[in-house]
């Protein structure tokens, strides 16, 4: 594809094109030192070199030719690729502020224009972190609050199953939980799974993630300006002006009767006290965007993905429900507390946002002149974390690509949380919804599993190729499942 591209690009005559397609400013001083990397083709860079839905396993290879810390030209684009855990641990941990910042993707500059929690920098980000953080803290995101808040939405997500009575049922239910978690916490209430907003957040969600996946927006990242040309945002940039809408009307609508704190209420509580003009409701709603979209996404894919592995995995999940059953006896419902208790239950888990790698990279830019891995690279250096080739490192895990709890096992048995099991990143821009993610997965997860045994929908195995589903994070493709209540609930 790569090369159809640059037949493109010949058409249209490479002299006026070179300034059209370079869509990232120059750094203002050379790196004494660059790291190797495979030699670039004119204008693609070492595009040809990339499987378009399987980018993190291409420069997994690539690594393995040129070493931890090498270079990669994505069209006209310079950027250091770090792999492996010693590198990306030693860049997440080790430098300070230097890795804190985001390059300037296209699409995001787009859809956020520098504002929000993930994909600013410098001041706004500071302020949006703090804010979000401070708001997660208040409302009791990870702690007692936020536990009832998990266990109630897994009450309702039951009786929708329940529904089903056996029966196959569409696998993305699963998703709905955690993500009326987030939208609970966002707007002070959680929605009935009936309820149109809900389920038009929903489906605007996984339109624009399997978007942002799509070859044309990867194709608008590298060249924007071409990008822009040919339109080929417009599609996402719909979607997410439509989320966008909800958003300002909750803003712009409250206090709302009967609702709870909640996120929303934090952002326009820090508008309307920002003395220096400096939080605008553009500002509000990109973090609330950004909220909507990571909160939802993450958890959903992961419990979608736990339930698929363990159809996948019946032995697996009979030794987790023997578990259970012994800790929890019958129809009493697991408590953050139970995690202790629950040794193999949270290995499970843990192995499966390990072999999943459900964000398989992280873009970070340099803020300034800054020495990795034994290089030195200008200030405004695109710099890619590969998390995906930490959570698959052979010198870090036994069987990297086998699905294997006893990754997180001792050998008596008891969970051993390790050192690189970074699904959430680390350091200063370590995911701020780290602690809710966890709680939920783990209550939502020990609760299903408690009450159902999960299995394939009748003459059909489970689909655990993530390439057959593209999109920004490795979403599981679209299938049916069983849940038939167990013994006890019957």
């Amino acid at each position: 594809m790569a090369l159809l591209f640059l037949g493109l690009l010949l058409l249209l005559g490479l002299g006026g094109l070179w300034g059209l397609l370079w869509g990232y400013p120059r750094a203002s001083s050379p790196a004494p030192r660059w790291p190797p990397g495979p030699r670039p083709l004119p204008l693609i860079g070492n595009l040809h070199l990339l499987r378009v839905t399987q980018q993190d396993r291409s420069l997994m290879e690539l690594s393995a030719r040129y070493g931890p810390v090498f270079t990669v030209h994505l069209g006209t684009q310079k950027t250091v690729v770090l792999t492996g855990y010693q590198a990306v641990r030693e860049a997440l941990l080790a430098t300070g502020h230097a890795l804190t910042d985001r390059p300037p993707i296209a699409i995001f500059q787009r859809i956020q224009g520098g504002a929000g929690v993930f994909f600013s920098s410098g001041r706004r980000w500071r302020v949006a972190r703090q804010l979000t953080v401070a708001a997660l803290q208040h409302l009791g995101a990870g702690r007692g609050p936020g536990a009832d808040l998990v266990l109630s939405e897994l009450g309702c997500l039951s009786k929708l199953l329940d529904g089903y009575r056996g029966r196959p049922f569409p696998l993305r239910l699963l998703g709905w939980g955690p993500s009326n978690v987030t939208f609970a916490l966002l707007f002070g209430r959680r929605f009935d799974y009936g309820d149109p907003v809900f389920l038009s957040l929903l489906d605007l969600v996984e339109d624009v993630m399997v978007l942002l996946g799509t070859p044309a927006l990867q194709l608008f990242n590298i060249y924007p300006r071409l990008g822009t040309l040919l339109q080929l945002h417009r599609p996402l940039l719909r979607k997410v002006e439509q989320v966008r809408a909800i958003l300002r009307a909750s803003l712009r609508g409250r206090p709302m009767p009967g609702a709870s704190p909640s996120y929303m209420d934090a952002l326009l509580h820090k508008g309307q006290n920002d003395l220096e003009g400096q939080f605008s409701e553009a500002d509000m709603v990109a973090c609330a965007l950004d909220m909507v979209m990571a909160g939802t996404e993450t958890s959903a894919a992961t419990l979608q993905w736990a339930a698929l592995l363990m159809c996948e995995h019946l032995e697996v999940q009979g030794r987790v429900q023997e578990e259970l059953d012994r800790v929890l006896g019958a129809g009493r419902p697991p408590r953050p507390e139970d995690q202790q208790l629950l040794p193999y239950t949270n290995a499970v888990l843990h192995e499966v946002q390990r072999y999943i790698t459900l964000l398989p990279h992280v873009p970070r830019c340099t803020a300034a002149d800054t020495a990795l891995g034994g290089y030195l690279l200008p200030k405004g250096t695109p710099v890619l974390l590969l998390l995906s080739s930490v959570l698959l490192d052979k010198t870090q895990w036994a069987t990297p690509d086998q699905f294997n709890p006893d990754h997180f096992l001792d050998t008596r048995g008891r969970f051993v949380r390790r050192a690189a099991f970074l699904p959430f990143s680390a350091g200063r821009r370590v995911c701020v919804g780290e602690r809710l993610a966890t709680l939920q997965l783990f209550l939502l997860f020990a609760g299903l599993l408690h009450k159902y045994r999960l299995r394939p929908a009748p003459g059909l195995r489970p689909v655990l190729d993530a390439t057959s589903a593209p999109a920004f994070t490795m979403r599981p493709p679209a299938q049916a499942l069983c849940a038939e209540p167990r013994n006890q609930w019957r």
